[in-house]
């Protein structure tokens, strides 16, 4: 499966691709932008990991923008079951059906119940809508947050790409959709996924690209306070903090800077944005020592 371009062709390299995310806002090294090539280009789901914060969803939103596809999002939590992520009925229409028909006398009672599983009444939650709206980016995210018996059940899934609904049959992909898989690895996803993926771990950006990442989001910021937001965050992410900053965080911390008219990082202006950046106490107070040491 080749992705087509806004522009009707087909993305034809590595390089091709990131300066059409590029044009769309988002910047990425080589790596990266090779996986996501590679992906597209073999029409295999992509798995990206990484901490928290370092640009993985915002990956398959900009996907989505550069390849004109709708992004369907499944986003993944403890307890999350087929139902939820592939298709339920809807119960309550059934029944008005059901009442609307008994009181016009309908008296066929196996086609009246034929009926209430008609397709109308079918709810299409994220991976049906994926398998049936062609193009379309899929994104699977914090999918180490789901149990393993729904891991299994998404392998499965994106082995053919096609869906049995007993009462109405296989549903299969007219075409495939692209396929986006993050882990944010708060538990290992298991071998088997993997294998099926093609595999990509997201790094912090360099402290260049990450200037080039808050100029980009925020083009109020200068060079100067981007580089000093830069600088700070990296500083941060090397301290042994329960949670270091992300690129998410920076872009919040430089937007904070801005929304109080700083025109640089200094003690003061640091000490009153911290909580843009840090989210918990005990890292507010060591990152408020680390910046302070310089």
């Amino acid at each position: 499966m080749v992705a087509d371009t806004a522009g009707g062709g087909a993305v034809a390299s590595p390089a091709e691709l990131a300066g059409l995310l590029d044009r769309h806002g988002y910047l990425c090294d080589d790596g990266l932008a090779t996986a996501c090539f590679l992906a597209l280009r073999m029409g295999r789901p992509l798995l990206l990991e990484g901490e928290a914060g370092v640009g993985k969803t915002e990956l398959a939103k900009t996907l989505a923008r550069a390849l004109r596809a709708p992004l369907i999002r499944l986003q993944c939590y403890e307890g999350l079951d087929a139902s939820q992520a592939l298709y339920d009925w809807d119960f309550p229409r059934q029944i008005l059906h059901l009442r609307a028909a008994e009181a016009a006398g309908a008296a066929d009672a196996a086609r009246l119940e034929g009926e209430l599983y008609d397709r109308r009444f079918l709810l299409a939650r994220p991976l049906l809508r994926a398998l049936e709206t062609s193009p379309s980016v899929l994104l699977v995210d914090e999918l180490d947050r789901a149990d393993d018996e729904f891991e299994a059940f998404l392998l499965e899934i994106l082995s053919d790409f096609t869906i049995t609904v007993p009462e109405l049959g296989t549903i299969r992909a007219e075409r495939p959709p692209v396929v986006v898989v993050t882990s944010n690895r708060t538990r290992e996803v298991h071998d088997a996924l993997k294998r099926r993926c093609l595999y990509h771990w997201l790094e912090h950006p360099s402290f260049e690209r990450e200037v080039a990442i808050i100029r980009r989001r925020l083009p109020d910021a200068t060079a100067h306070l981007a580089g000093q937001v830069a600088d700070a965050a990296r500083r941060l992410r090397g301290g042994g903090l329960l949670k270091p900053p992300g690129v998410a965080e920076t872009l919040d911390w430089t937007e904070a800077l801005l929304a109080l008219g700083a025109r640089e990082l200094d003690p003061d202006a640091a000490a009153a944005t911290l909580g843009a950046v840090l989210k918990y106490r005990e890292d507010q107070e060591r990152g408020g020592a680390l910046l302070a040491g310089g």
